[in-house]
């Protein structure tokens, strides 16, 4: 994920919470990274205002998480980063319902107008310096303030910050933007209480005598919810605070016995081609984005992200994945999720 490796297909990595510099998780370190906001591959074809609304409420969307997959042997794919988002509002989220979450594809060549052709240095930050975080350099593409996703509805009095729309306007009013707009000193609150908490994901090959395929082809004969259950659980106990699992072309770790697609409920790509396993999003990222663990609630027992299997340009634009999100059974809810 981080650190600009190519990943062999079917390797198993997983991903981790690490706390970095932020100048790490700026676009041109071609970061993988959980919250704050989204670090943009491309410049151009971002995903438009509808195509980042929830499904089931209309409102914007939140940032989640970035995983950064270059596909090696495959020039149009130098650089490409999977974007995942969800919905904030907590009634969204209904038992086994993906409805609340999207997910973008985006992908360069090595030679591009974005970024040095050469890879970035790891150990030292940029001697640039730091660009306007809500104007895409090279594009121009304003972001809104709040949640870092194209805006280009301006604040009528001062026209000094942008929006992706009146929901987002209203909320950085009530929050701050009252009290400065029109102001010359600058703001003191400089990122939106909307935004997740920002943490690098990095990244850890794993090392286990059980390969993905074999785990799938036992789960076909041994489909009884507790064991599904305890599989997952022994599978992720040696390395107990995993947040994702990155394996291209392989298969889920699933957390039930119930709700898990056949190949006929995965819809194919754009282009016509097959959309294949890429990540999936444990239940113990829940831990770190200080949502509400009782009651109503953000919530997945795992996220399950499938991507295009040729990695098509899409026209430039980045382009919309398919992500099947499966929760705990209700009778073991209360035993599976992450302490």
């Amino acid at each position: 994920m981080s650190g600009g490796r190519s990943l062999s297909s079917e390797e198993v990595v997983l991903g981790f919470l690490e706390e970095v510099e932020p100048w790490r998780l700026l676009a041109p370190q071609f970061p993988s990274k959980v919250g704050g906001r989204p670090a943009w591959l491309s410049r151009t074809g971002l995903p438009s205002l509808p195509g980042l609304q929830c499904e089931m409420c209309r409102l914007p969307m939140a940032f989640l998480l970035q995983v950064y997959g270059p596909i090696s042997g495959q020039d149009r794919s130098f650089h490409r980063t999977l974007f995942l988002f969800c919905c904030k509002t907590h009634e969204c989220y209904t038992h086994n319902d993906s409805r609340c979450f999207k997910v973008f594809r985006s992908q360069v060549p090595r030679r591009n107008e974005f970024y040095p052709y050469n890879p970035p240095p790891e150990d030292e930050p940029p001697s640039d310096p730091e660009p306007d975080p809500n104007v895409l350099s090279v594009s121009g593409v304003k972001l809104c303030w709040v949640c870092g996703c194209p805006g280009n509805k301006a604040c009528s009095r001062c026209h000094s910050v942008t929006y992706c729309g009146k929901p987002h306007q209203t909320l950085h009013w009530k929050h701050t933007h009252k009290r400065e707009c029109g102001s010359q000193e600058a703001p003191i609150v400089t990122t939106s209480t909307f935004l997740f908490p920002e943490s690098e994901l990095g990244a850890d090959p794993l090392a286990d005598a059980l390969a993905e395929t074999d785990l799938e082809e036992m789960a076909m004969h041994e489909t009884e919810d507790n064991k599904i259950v305890q599989r997952f659980k022994k599978r992720i106990a040696p390395e107990p605070h995993q947040v994702v699992r990155y394996c291209r072309g392989g298969s889920p770790l699933w957390v039930s016995s119930q709700h898990i697609p056949s190949d006929q409920d995965i819809p194919p790509c754009t282009c016509g081609a097959k959309r294949i396993f890429e990540f999936q999003v444990m239940p113990q990222l829940l831990n770190s984005l200080c949502v509400d663990s009782t009651g109503a609630s953000i919530d997945w027992g795992t996220l399950a992200v499938y991507a295009c299997s040729a990695s098509c340009n899409n026209d430039d634009q980045y382009c919309p994945e398919f992500i099947w999100k499966q929760d705990f059974s209700s009778d073991r809810l209360t035993q599976t999720q992450p302490s």
